[in-house]
């Protein structure tokens, strides 16, 4: 599955999660650690709907984005 919006372009993202251990300062602790950080994607809402893309009418994959704002005129 191609993971890319076929009107906007907008595709995934990277990001990082973080784990924490340890009490926080406000609950008696001596504060939250960051044990470990592990990068992810974060990936776009694309669904696959029939759309006419120049005069020919194809099953490709859409942003939500796109599809609310109307800048795809479904088959």
């Amino acid at each position: 599955m191609s993971k890319f919006c076929k009107i906007c372009g907008k595709g995934p993202t990277a990001g990082r999660a973080y784990s924490r251990r340890g009490l926080a300062k406000k609950k008696g602790g001596v504060g939250k650690k960051i044990t470990e950080i592990s990068i992810r994607r974060f990936l776009p809402n694309l669904q696959k709907i029939k759309i006419i893309l120049s005069g020919v009418k194809k099953k490709t994959y859409v942003c939500t984005r796109c599809i609310r704002s109307g800048k795809v005129t479904k088959a």
